[in-house]
């Protein structure tokens, strides 16, 4: 990308914004390159050394611009490789609307989905496991912990919980949770989410392979069967640069009761 370099580099060199500290500007000048498409995904950076003598600034001031990048997600740093641009994700856009699985929901994307396994166990339920789930202290819980990754890119850390009596076996699933309680008839037919911003820590970030603080979806999620059972408590990290939630909303009719 020397080209390139030289062009980004020499107009921050001649940059009139004297009023922006020169790491904001040489952010912003790495940033808009990247928009522009004058650098692509997995284009190498020169040099904390080359950019410092391109853009005639001090190296402590490249390594704090290149740093804001890094936590902003458009660049990576590969221990001994160096600094490249991001790859770019192809954000998905998920219904609010549906009850479905990660796997059903890739799928109708045409996406080659796995899934790796972080959890598969019965454990002595928490007190929220056993407030949300109603279980008893004596009773176990069956933990379900999965990276959701879709065409060999993670997507989410999906953490289930459910009564053992309703999943006595959580080793024995397959590639969906979903397709197991179906087979048992215990498939929830309705859910409730929580939907919250998170700042993903160390080893969520390490997972999901993005920057550890960066933006994130906190979901939590409790599943009813059809008789009101609660069956499945989720709670769930998506990547905030990936994914984009979308509902449906419609103004009440004359004569129809507004629900909250």
């Amino acid at each position: 990308m020397s080209e390139a370099a030289d062009q980004i580099f020499a107009t921050l060199k001649q940059s009139s914004q004297s009023g922006a500290p020169l790491y904001l500007q040489l952010r912003k000048s790495i940033e808009d390159a990247v928009n522009r498409g004058l650098i692509g995904p997995g284009d190498a950076l020169p040099s904390e050394r080359d950019i410092a003598s391109k853009a005639d600034i001090s190296r402590v001031t490249v390594r704090k611009a290149v740093q804001d990048l890094v936590k902003g997600g458009i660049l990576v740093q590969r221990h001994g490789s160096g600094t490249f641009v991001a790859p770019r994700m192809e954000r998905v856009e998920q219904s609010l609307s549906r009850l479905t699985s990660f796997t059903e929901d890739m799928a109708r994307r045409g996406m080659v989905v796995r899934s790796a396994w972080l959890d598969r166990g019965l454990y002595a339920p928490s007190p929220d496991e056993m407030m949300v789930l109603g279980l008893s202290s004596n009773e176990l819980v069956a933990r379900v912990a999965r990276l959701r990754i879709a065409n060999d890119t993670p997507l989410a850390i999906e953490r289930a919980a459910l009564s053992a009596s309703v999943l006595p076996d959580p080793a024995g699933i397959g590639s969906s949770l979903y397709a197991a309680l179906e087979m048992t008839g215990n498939r929830p037919v309705r859910a409730v989410q929580r939907i919250s911003a998170a700042n993903l820590g160390d080893d969520d970030a390490r997972l999901l392979e993005v920057p550890p603080g960066i933006a994130g979806l906190h979901i939590e999620r409790i599943s009813y069967l059809a008789s009101g059972k609660v069956i499945e408590f989720t709670r769930s990290i998506y990547r905030g640069d990936a994914y984009d939630f979308v509902a449906e909303l419609r103004l009440s009719g004359p004569g129809e009761e507004s629900r909250p």
